[in-house]
């Protein structure tokens, strides 16, 4: 543990200019005399620590010494704490923020490289739900020390049902955070969107981590069952081509000559398709499959008899 603290102070004040010994205990949840120990051992290991004084004293590590960083570039350094920041925004983990003091000790101390770098990364969806990060926090836990989790999931018919799940790994999908895990009650694995996830609790339970691998589980996401796709084509009012050009692929996409837009893909044949096109309104018109044209027909029908009544 000691090893791992002074390993964890010499790449912070590697990263800082200057930090004070009250922030370092603090930091480590030590006592200052320990700190001060702590600082001489690292000295004695032949890294230069300078102390100064006054209301912006505080340990340093002198300008002369420096890690060597030809591994990586600048400006690939920049790149990776960039994105270890937008994961720490989102799920607090101390992990996550040792790491980035560790990146940030191989970064040039040059601030014109460091404002001229261009690049944020943000993994908050939009809007931005705060219950999730309690959630997040709660996940990690539960896969950290392999502790079953259990809640109620909002499933697609809007039932609210408790689950009991194994937590196996927690992934960012576009615009929203998902659990990948084994649920008990089902007896097979299931991906839980965390937004539908209620009254999460980390039990004291642990379970036996089951032999699969990250690939297998990505799999879940990545390999639907192609028959349960259809092909489809769309006509789109020249009015929502923004839209258009975020929700499909530019290959897909073909402006004819009077502006609208014609997109022929494949998407999945679920109850939500009928969903995302109803929410463009007067502003497509499915083309192909007829059903699809037919059952959308259906509910726009069942739409205006419930704003007739």
């Amino acid at each position: 543990m000691k090893l791992e603290r002074l390993l964890a102070i010499t790449v912070l004040l590697l990263g800082r200019k200057r930090v004070s010994g009250k922030e370092l205990a603090e930091r480590f949840e030590v006592s200052l005399r320990t700190i001060y120990r702590d600082l001489e051992t690292i000295n004695q290991a032949g890294i230069p620590i300078v102390s100064y004084s006054g209301a912006a004293g505080g340990y340093e590590i002198i300008d002369s010494y420096k890690l060597d960083r030809q591994l990586v570039s600048q400006e690939e350094l920049h790149s990776i704490f960039s994105a270890l920041k937008g994961i720490q925004a989102t799920l607090e983990d101390r992990e996550i923020g040792a790491l980035m003091d560790k990146v940030g000790a191989l970064i040039a101390n040059n601030p014109q490289t460091e404002s001229g770098h261009g690049l944020i990364v943000d993994f908050h969806p939009w809007p931005v739900d705060d219950g999730n990060k309690e959630k997040t926090v709660g996940i990690r836990k539960g896969i950290k020390e392999t502790r079953l989790v259990r809640f109620f999931y909002v499933n697609k018919q809007g039932e609210e049902l408790e689950r009991l799940v194994e937590p196996m790994a927690l992934a960012l999908k576009g615009h929203g955070w998902y659990l990948y895990g084994y649920c008990r009650e089902r007896e097979d694995y299931r991906i839980f969107k965390l937004s539908r996830i209620k009254n999460l609790e980390v039990l004291e339970t642990e379970f036996k981590r089951r032999e699969k691998s990250q690939e297998e589980l990505e799999a879940l996401w990545t390999k639907p069952n192609p028959s349960s796709r259809i092909h489809i084509m769309m006509r789109f009012s020249p009015s929502v081509r923004y839209r258009v050009a975020d929700e499909f692929q530019s290959s897909h996409i073909e402006v004819e000559s009077d502006g609208a837009i014609l997109v022929q893909t494949t998407m999945p044949d679920q109850p939500w398709l009928y969903g995302m096109l109803l929410s463009y309104g007067d502003a497509v018109e499915v083309l192909e499959p007829l059903y699809v044209r037919a059952t959308l027909h259906e509910k726009a029908q069942e739409i205006v008899r419930l704003y007739e009544k």
